[in-house]
């Protein structure tokens, strides 16, 4: 490895030296974007009124809930089963009904998910590795990108409210009408890169379909572990910050 410049980034890669790395794609939601924070605080303002009284541990165990426990809404989306909206209901009436809670259909329901929504984008945020990042990536001339399992619209609203508007590769569902870990949602992405997928990194924070998707797909996936989950069978690259992949560079 390069020795260290005075910002901190490795030599190699300040000097624009990236080795045999052509190009970078990332995951959006949990990689780039802090999407949990921004989920569990717009929860919290559009459903307190609902739960009053909730003590900090519940408020816990209602943000699991929505987004971690109640996935597989979201899988029926990217299925084509049912639609964003009507999965983010489902979500938030399986957290609420943990709670004893119910949301009438019609209005109530409607007001629910609408106050969510427009909450939701004003919590969005990037990590703090992000920047740091992508301007050792810029620095080094390295072309970068992002794929995310969401529709590109929705997704570039979101990087531009996280201030991430020079990321301007977006490859989303509706792009080339599959998600990930289909090898095809990946590969475009190398293509709007003009790299080749055996010298290209992909970064999310997602095991099975970032880092274990991408790897099948021809790229170099590479999991971003930020939580320290333990998975002891996982035999690829595993990193706990955006600015470990500094070190793969170099």
């Amino acid at each position: 490895m390069g020795a260290a410049t005075g910002t901190g980034i490795p030599a190699a890669v300040s000097d624009g030296v990236p080795g045999d790395v052509r190009g970078v794609l990332f995951d959006i939601d949990d990689t780039l974007v802090d999407l949990e924070f921004s989920m569990t605080s717009a929860l919290r303002d559009v459903s307190e009124h609902l739960l009053p009284g909730l003590d900090q541990a519940g408020w816990d165990k209602f943000g699991r809930i929505f987004t971690h426990e109640t996935t597989h809404f979201y899988d029926r989306y990217l299925a084509g089963q049912i639609t964003f909206n009507e999965q983010r209901l489902l979500r938030g009436r399986a957290a609420l009904g943990h709670f004893g809670v119910e949301l009438d259909d019609g209005e109530q329901a409607h007001h629910w998910v609408s106050s969510y929504a427009s909450r939701q984008h004003g919590y969005i945020r990037a990590f703090d590795d992000v920047t740091p990042l992508l301007d050792a990536l810029d620095s080094a001339g390295i072309p970068y990108g992002a794929v995310s399992n969401n529709v590109h619209d929705y997704q570039r609203i979101k990087l531009d409210a996280a201030g991430l508007e020079r990321i301007g590769i977006l490859i989303g569902t509706d792009t080339v009408g599959v998600a990930k870990p289909d090898p095809a949602i990946y590969l475009e992405g190398v293509r709007r890169l003009g790299t080749a997928a055996a010298d290209t990194l992909y970064v999310g924070d997602n095991r099975l379909l970032d880092a274990e998707g991408s790897t099948a797909a021809g790229l170099r996936g590479i999991w971003l572990n930020r939580g320290a989950e333990a998975a002891p069978d996982f035999q690829g690259r595993e990193i706990g910050s955006l600015l470990d992949v500094l070190a793969v560079l170099a």
